[in-house]
């Protein structure tokens, strides 16, 4: 047997072991958890969860926050919700109307937590903005009147764990959220920008590169995220171009489209055509200002997390082609060991998800039953 496959048989067995511990300590809670985990592969099919049940109901819902108006969706289980949770919507054209958005809110719904997924434009128009850290603050300051349990959380996915985690240095959001669910998140906007263009990432305290194939699609979101922030007019309806017809064919031909670029739109598309991750800070400098002060301001790096009374839980796959896991183990470390819980599975794509294998089922399952756990401590 290699040494790798004896790692690999360490891991399973630890693994396994982890899971057995968690059903020993709450057998209830991790039967629970087996049927949430269920019910999120069965999406809108049949499950136990949805037999054994009650159906949440899903409220349109307007607020406003110190004059500031604001909408989004509520999530109310038909049994007494014993925890609040802001699920923040992927990037997807389809917002908080997007089914598999709606099936996750249900089951975390079924769950016995209250949901709320705030209406946030830029996320439906494809677009990641630091911006949002204040409408995700002010959705959280909303549960403030809510009948719900002790414990407050915030739920985000890939590029939204940004937004999410800035959200909660803003006033009024600091002291209200107890927990931070981070899925496919990021730490360092450098990085993740190196990943997304060239393939190339390092291990947590490792100089030497690693590769593996990025999915072009987070390339076109960075377009579109920062399209707005160039001055020129002709370089902005160009570059949205491009993104249009990338986002609906990764494989398309932009070359006629990227011959009209200009000195701003060219410094973007330098950086999208760069392979070589060294090339990468330089390239990032020579963007335009806005460009890069959207950048710095999307930076976890810049924020102080230690200070944070927050528990985290990230959960990350290896194959992720958009970011790359080593994103989540800094952001655990940012965080604090005693704060944060990582959960690594080898397979969690969220670009195309498909139901996760056994050893991932392991570390899934007991994700959930660390989540139901907090849920439990504030009922």
């Amino acid at each position: 047997m290699t040494a790798t496959a004896v790692l690999r048989s360490v891991v399973r067995a630890l693994a396994l072991a982890g899971v057995v511990v968690t059903a020993a300590c709450s057998p209830a809670r991790f039967l629970e958890a087996s049927r949430v985990l269920a019910d999120i592969d069965a999406g809108f099919a049949p499950s136990t969860l949805k037999e054994t049940t009650p159906k949440p109901s899903r409220n349109p819902v307007a607020f406003s926050v110190d004059g500031r108006p604001r909408a989004g969706d509520l999530y109310i289980p038909g049994a007494r919700a014993e925890a609040g949770l802001v699920l923040v919507p992927g990037i997807t054209r389809e917002g908080r109307d997007d089914p598999r958005l709606i099936a996750f809110a249900n089951t975390l719904s079924r769950a016995r937590f209250e949901v709320l997924v705030p209406d946030l434009p830029n996320l439906s128009a494809l677009k990641v903005s630091a911006d949002d850290a204040g409408a995700l603050a002010d959705a959280v300051r909303f549960f403030d009147d809510r009948p719900t349990g002790a414990r407050l959380g915030v739920a985000a996915i890939s590029y939204a764990v940004g937004p999410a985690v800035a959200a909660l240095f803003e006033d009024g959001a600091d002291a209200r959220v107890d927990f931070v669910v981070a899925i496919g998140g990021y730490y360092d906007i450098e990085a993740t920008i190196t990943f997304f263009t060239t393939g190339h990432y390092r291990p947590q305290g490792s100089r030497a590169w690693r590769h593996r194939p990025p999915n072009d699609y987070g390339k076109w979101v960075f377009v579109r995220s920062n399209v707005d922030r160039l001055e020129s007019a002709a370089d902005r309806t160009t570059l949205w171009a491009m993104a249009e017809r990338k986002l609906d064919d990764l494989q398309a031909d932009v070359s006629d489209l990227a011959a009209r670029l200009g000195a701003e739109g060219h410094s973007v598309y330098a950086l999208l055509l760069n392979d070589a991750p060294d090339r990468v800070p330089a390239l990032i400098a020579a963007l335009p200002t806005a460009v890069a002060a959207e950048i710095a301001r999307l930076d976890l790096r810049r924020l102080p997390l230690e200070r944070l009374d927050v528990r985290f839980l990230l959960v990350h796959g290896r194959d992720d082609p958009i970011i790359p896991e080593t994103e989540s183990a800094a952001l655990a470390a940012a965080v604090g060991a005693g704060r944060a819980r990582l959960y690594l599975v080898d397979s969690l794509d969220h670009v195309h998800p498909k139901p996760a294998g056994w050893m991932d089922r392991l570390v899934l399952l007991r994700a959930i039953a660390e989540l139901l756990k907090i849920r439990d401590e504030g009922a």
